[in-house]
């Protein structure tokens, strides 16, 4: 795949506004009915002042999704994440993956609603079944490890488990009274409760 070089902005319009503008459009109002027309009037720019930035529309939902997918994936690779037993690596997944939808809540959205409808998505959708598959397998090095119950498809347990973790994006607003930390406590306490085999 060939990378596309981003270009340098002018002062008083960063790549990083540019993008946080357009991620919120994009789950406003789907990124297919989004045009770089209304990205320009939402910014008080013009269009070629967005062309400054990056080539394309589809350029911005790139950079997006991974910027959403590059922060979960940078969890599994912690040390926390990598040593010790599966089902404390299991744990620190998790709670990673809440504190980047924490950090990260609109582009962690968007890369919830992407259905596959054009080549950027398809390959966000399979880092999305890469991470899956990650903790699928942490999930069942748990279960050999003899630390969850094995009564449960590791597969199943990992889409309940993320099912949950996903489900945060349509109640969670950062900035309340209830931190990302506090949510990742919570979180874990219910699912994990009933997950291990012993306390």
């Amino acid at each position: 795949m060939t990378e596309v070089r981003v270009r340098r902005g002018r002062p008083g319009h960063s790549l990083d506004s540019l993008l946080d503008v357009a991620v919120a459009v994009f789950n406003e109002r789907g990124y297919d009915a989004t045009s770089m027309e209304e990205l320009a009037a939402r910014l008080g720019v013009t269009k070629s002042a967005i062309y400054h930035h990056v080539p394309s529309k589809v350029e911005l939902l790139r950079m997006a999704l991974d910027r959403a997918l590059d922060a979960l994936f940078a969890v599994t690779a912690e040390p926390g994440a990598v040593t010790g037993r599966a089902i404390d690596r299991l744990e620190h997944v998790v709670r990673g993956s809440v504190r980047v939808l924490a950090a990260e809540l609109p582009f962690v959205t968007l890369l919830l609603r992407v259905r596959g409808n054009s080549a950027v998505e398809e390959a966000a959708l399979a880092r999305r079944r890469e991470f899956d598959r990650i903790v699928t397998d942490l999930v069942r090095a748990a279960e050999e490890e003899g630390d969850v119950r094995p009564d449960v498809d590791p597969a199943v347990t990992s889409r309940l488990l993320f099912g949950t973790v996903n489900s945060l994006t349509e109640w969670y607003r950062p900035g309340g009274s209830l931190s990302a930390d506090d949510l990742a406590d919570a979180l874990v306490t219910t699912a994990f409760r009933g997950l291990r085999t012993r306390p």
